[in-house]
């Protein structure tokens, strides 16, 4: 399979009916609506009721893609599930997916990267089925944070949502698909955003329950700040590997981790507003799942079109992060 690039050929999203406002958690936690709307962009994000998990979401999404990218579930090489929220420690919620699916043919893995991980997966994907290795993965990401979220914490509680996108990639012709894709992390930030509780070093007990230990905990102001150079640095590599500028871009698609971020990362890269996709009033950061979930919405709203140029970026705990740029 020379000469072929790795694009998206179909996509899907799925979130679940329940809906927490921004009136809902006044009522829960010392905050209020102009507090979350001024610091974040939020207004709603969507939460899983008592019986939802996961996969569901994951399944949900990946059979809309499938359908729309014109395969059958065997013709699968890969899934990439992308998330911090399993289904559970064993096995990977890919290989639950999997199964659910029927894609009985194709290698299954979870993508522990935070909210970077969608682009993780497409990345790993990317020459994979440019070498002919495989012809067609299924990437997803997919979340139900709520389940991580401390209601007694103002400043990470109304942050985040729950829901997954998913992307079928296959070989498309070598001027459309991926043009170019890096991914990064750095783990001297562990502390910044992280969940302590759950593993082998924290452990699961009735201390660190008791504590807290499994729920989410963020130091804003420093994710703030290396979320929006290092998203404006790895766009700006992508970019210039491609031989493209920000003209060219018909539309940026942003991880959906928080207005101020969003346009901070605009600005430094001189995107101009109309550009920029933002839907994190509707959705709340639902971490892996925002990109897809993104990219699902707006080819449903049919502002991406075929020769559309996309520019994604991404940002998450670890800290990892990623930016991919390519042709519809």
């Amino acid at each position: 399979m020379a000469n072929v690039n790795a694009g998206i050929l179909g996509t899907g999203h799925s979130y679940p009916e329940g809906i927490l406002t921004n009136a809902d958690l006044e009522k829960i936690v010392e905050t209020t609506d102009e507090w979350i709307t001024t610091r974040t962009g939020i207004k709603q994000r969507r939460k899983a009721g008592p019986g939802e998990y996961t996969s569901q979401f994951a399944v949900n999404a990946a059979q809309e893609a499938i359908e729309r990218a014109g395969i059958d579930a065997n013709e699968i090489d890969l899934i990439l599930c992308a998330t911090v929220t399993p289904d559970q420690i064993l096995p990977s919620t890919a290989c639950i997916i999997q199964a659910q699916l029927g894609a009985n043919k194709a290698a299954a893995m979870d993508i522990v990267a935070a909210c970077s991980g969608f682009l993780y997966g497409l990345t790993i994907a990317n020459p994979m089925i440019r070498s002919g290795q495989i012809k067609y993965a299924l990437i997803i990401g997919a979340e139900l944070l709520t389940r991580y979220v401390d209601y007694t914490d103002r400043s990470t509680c109304v942050l985040f949502g729950d829901g997954a996108g998913a992307a079928v990639v296959g070989p498309v012709d070598t001027d459309h698909g991926i043009l170019a894709a890096r991914i990064r992390s750095d783990g001297r930030y562990e502390q910044q955003l992280f969940a302590p509780g759950g593993g082998t070093r924290g452990g699961f007990t009735a201390e660190t329950i008791a504590r807290g230990d499994h729920f989410f905990k963020m130091r804003g102001n420093e994710v703030f700040k290396v979320a929006v150079r290092s998203m404006a640095e790895i766009a700006r590599e992508v970019l210039c590997e491609a031989g493209l500028t920000t003209d060219d871009i018909k539309l940026f698609i942003p991880h959906q981790a928080n207005q101020r971020i969003t346009d901070a990362v605009s600005n430094a890269l001189n995107v101009e507003s109309s550009k920029v996709f933002s839907n994190i009033a509707q959705h709340g950061n639902t971490s892996s799942a925002s990109i897809p979930i993104g990219l699902d919405e707006c080819v449903e709203s049919g502002r991406i079109q075929k020769e559309d140029v996309v520019l994604m970026a991404s940002f998450g705990g670890g800290f990892t992060w990623g930016s991919i740029v390519m042709r519809w």
